[in-house]
C-alpha cells in the first residue's frame, strides 16, 4: 500500500487534522542547514554549521501512535566527522545509487566520498572540488547513461556558474552561465535534466546535452511566470510536469512544465520560504519557511483551485531544509534551533 494513499483530510478541524510526531531530535551547537536521505531510506546524512557532518540511522516507526508522548531521542549516529569543512555545512546530497555522498560549505569547496552500502561506512579517501568562488548553496547528481559516470551539478554565491563535475575523475568539466544572481537551489528528476533558482529572480532549466539554458521562467514573461522576488526553492514532481518554486517574499509558483504555462501563486506562509519538496508520489508537498513552520499541502484534485495547506510540524527558531523519506510517510527538517527532528504520522 502506498503511504501516501491514506486519506488526509486538511480542511477538517484541528483535532482531526495530520499530526505527525516528533520521532528523533538530533541537536548540534550550531544551526543545521544540511540533511539528505539515503536512497535505501535506511540512512540520513545531516550537515552543520557547527561544521560537523554525521551520518545517522532511521529509526523503526512500528510503535509510534496518536498521542505518542514519549521522550523524543536522539538518533543513532552511525558517522561523525568533525570539522568535515573548514566552515559551515551548506548543502548534502547522496547519489541516486547511494554509493557517493557530497557536502558542500562557505569555504567554498564540495567534498565527495565514497559510501559502502553493505557495511554502511564511508571508504577511501575524500575528494575536495575548488572551483567555486563564492558558498556551495546546492547541489544535485546526475547520471550520465552514455559513460556510466556520476555527475554532479552544484551552484552557489560568487561568479553564478553552475559546475558540472565528472565525480568518477573529479573533474569539473562544465560551467553553465545565465544567472546573475547567487544560485540558492538546484534539482534534478531525471539524468539529463535540472533546474536552478536564483537571488536573479529567475528559474532556469538545463540540458546536459545542450550548452545553455532550455527555458526561462522570469517576472518579463507576459503570462505572469513569476514575481519580483528571490527564487530560494526548487522542485519537480518525478513525472517532470510540475515545478514548484519558492519565493524570499513567502510565495509559492506551481508551474506547468510541458505546457510553459503557471498554474497559480498561494502564500503558505509568513515568511521566506527556504526548501519546498513533492512527497515520492507526488500526492503532497512540503513547505518550510523562516517563519519557523512546515506546511502539508494537498495537490490532490484541480490544481488551479485555492490549496488547503495545514502546519505539520514546527522549530523554535527558522526552519531551513525538509527532505521526505522515499517510501515512508515521514519527513526530516532541519533548523536554525539547531536540530535536525524526524517527524512521522502515527498509523491510522
Amino acid at each position: 500500500m502506498n503511504p501516501e494513499s491514506r486519506d488526509l483530510d486538511l480542511r477538517k478541524g484541528d483535532v482531526e487534522r495530520p499530526h505527525f510526531e516528533a520521532v528523533t531530535t538530533l541537536s548540534d551547537s550550531q544551526a543545521i542547514r544540511s540533511v539528505d536521505f539515503h536512497p535505501n531510506g535506511k540512512l540520513y546524512a545531516v550537515g552543520s554549521n557547527s561544521k560537523t557532518f554525521r551520518i545517522c540511522q532511521y529509526p523503526a516507526l512500528s510503535k509510534l501512535r496518536h498521542g505518542h508522548q514519549a521522550a523524543v531521542y536522539p538518533p543513532s549516529v552511525l558517522c561523525k566527522r568533525t570539522k568535515h569543512h573548514r566552515g559551515s555545512i551548506y548543502c548534502t546530497c547522496w547519489s541516486r545509487d547511494g554509493e557517493l555522498i557530497a557536502t558542500g560549505s562557505n569555504d567554498k569547496t564540495i567534498k565527495y566520498m565514497r559510501f559502502n552500502n553493505d557495511t554502511n561506512q564511508l571508504v577511501g579517501h575524500e575528494m575536495e572540488l575548488n572551483m567555486h568562488d563564492g558558498t556551495v548553496r546546492d547541489m544535485c547528481f546526475l547520471d550520465d547513461s552514455s559513460t556510466k559516470s556520476r555527475l554532479l551539478a552544484s551552484g552557489g554565491a560568487g561568479d553564478c556558474k553552475i559546475y558540472i563535475t565528472d565525480c568518477g575523475t573529479g573533474t569539473p568539466f562544465q560551467a553553465y552561465s545565465g544567472h546573475t544572481g547567487h544560485i540558492l537551489s538546484l534539482y534534478s528528476w531525471n539524468n539529463a535534466m535540472f533546474v536552478s533558482g536564483s537571488q536573479d529572480q529567475t528559474i532556469r532549466f538545463w540540458d546536459l546535452r545542450v550548452n545553455v539554458s532550455v527555458n526561462t521562467l522570469d517576472n518579463d514573461r507576459k503570462d505572469g511566470g513569476l514575481e519580483s522576488s528571490a527564487v530560494t526553492a526548487v522542485c519537480v514532481d518525478p513525472t517532470g510536469r510540475l515545478l514548484v518554486s519558492g519565493h524570499a517574499d513567502s510565495s509559492c509558483t506551481l508551474y506547468d512544465i510541458r505546457g510553459n504555462r503557471p498554474i497559480q501563486r498561494f502564500y503558505p506562509h509568513t515568511a521566506e520560504i527556504r526548501c519546498v519538496r513533492f512527497s515520492p508520489s507526488a500526492y503532497y508537498m512540503l513547505t518550510c519557511s523562516y517563519d519557523n513552520s512546515i506546511r502539508l499541502t494537498d495537490l490532490q484534485g484541480d490544481l488551479a483551485h485555492e490549496l488547503s495547506s495545514v502546519v505539520v510540524a514546527e522549530h523554535k527558531d527558522k526552519a531551513i531544509t525538509i527532505r521526505w523519506h522515499p517510501t515512508e510517510f515521514s519527513f526530516i527538517s532541519t533548523s536554525a534551533d539547531k536540530t535536525a527532528t524526524l517527524w512521522a504520522l502515527p498509523p491510522s
